[in-house]
């Protein structure tokens, strides 16, 4: 029987999955040891040696959601009984449940800010990637080299500039401060990835509707997009990623309106120290949007990335 020297051998695909599985297994112990965490009590958190085997508590998702205060033993026997799990778990600790914390608003802030610059990063570098790709422009490769450029720079190096114009133009702690800084940055990435993704669309499809009587914009929205579109998906996910993560213009520019989750977390204090269930939790639930957004286009993503691989 012949073979293919294409083809991989057993043994070679073996070897390869043994791999794949011995990364994936690496990699998912951080996650699924804070996902542990977050059922710990703050006790189990910090023992020593760690504990693998313990009795789940969900005092880091009380924690992360309330603000507590202690009081003494006489003013504890005083209230009534516990209205639910939470003011049970809390009074536990000698402590009662003050009103809810801020995470939640953070969170929100988190979804807006990260989903409403993405959305704007690929509007926008979709609309420039397309004008590259599809007309002549002047100095067009210095265009997309100084487009390029300013994703070298770091974010500390125009930190302070940018602080000093939010303050003058009133953008300072606001949504739309927030989703405007992170869509200038996301947007050369946008662009630089979506032009390779459209430039492997033939132009013949394009010239094919222009003959049937669709205008430039229609033969773009019914013809380029659709095919783009696990381009499109692709760049979605690595631009949502960097706004979801970021994590120093939301330290420098916020601070109580518009903060997002990630200076947030770490601080939540716990008393006598960080309270790390409540950190571990609120790492959990943060996860959790970018995981549900990739999985949703992963078949997007996968097709996205190898498009335009091989040209026939």
């Amino acid at each position: 029987m012949s073979h293919s020297i294409t083809d991989a051998t057993l043994r070679q695909k073996t070897i390869a999955g043994t791999l794949v599985i011995l990364y994936a297994s690496i990699t998912m112990v951080p996650l699924l040891w804070i996902f542990m965490t977050g059922f710990k009590t703050p006790p189990d958190s910090i023992s020593y040696p760690p504990k693998i085997v313990y009795q789940p508590s969900l005092e880091g998702y009380v924690n992360l959601f309330t603000t507590r205060t202690r009081v003494s033993p006489e003013k504890l026997a005083e209230l009534p009984p516990p209205k639910n799990f939470a003011e049970e778990i809390v009074r536990n600790r000698e402590m009662v449940i003050a009103g809810p914390s801020k995470f939640g608003e953070r969170f929100l802030n988190s979804i807006i800010i990260g989903f409403g610059s993405t959305f704007l990063s690929i509007f926008l570098g979709t609309l420039a990637a397309y004008a590259f790709s599809r007309f002549s422009i002047p100095l067009a490769d210095d265009l997309l080299f100084f487009i390029l450029s300013t994703r070298m720079m770091p974010p500390i190096a125009v930190a302070i500039p940018i602080f000093l114009m939010y303050r003058q133009l009133g953008l300072s702690d606001t949504h739309l401060g927030m989703i405007l800084l992170y869509t200038a940055v996301n947007i050369s990435l946008a662009v630089w990835l979506l032009k390779g993704f459209i430039d492997e669309i033939p132009r013949e499809y394009e010239e094919a509707a222009l003959i049937d009587g669709y205008t430039r914009f229609q033969a773009f929205y019914k013809v380029v997009l659709p095919q783009a579109a696990t381009g499109i998906a692709s760049t979605a996910i690595f631009c949502l990623i960097f706004a979801w993560n970021e994590y120093a213009f939301a330290v420098l520019l916020t601070s109580g309106t518009a903060q997002t989750a990630p200076p947030f977390i770490p601080t939540i204090i716990g008393v006598g120290g960080l309270d790390w269930p409540a950190v571990a939790a609120g790492a959990t639930l943060f996860l959790l949007p970018v995981m549900i957004f990739t999985v949703m286009l992963r078949k997007h993503l996968l097709r996205g990335i190898t498009f335009g691989a091989v040209r026939k």
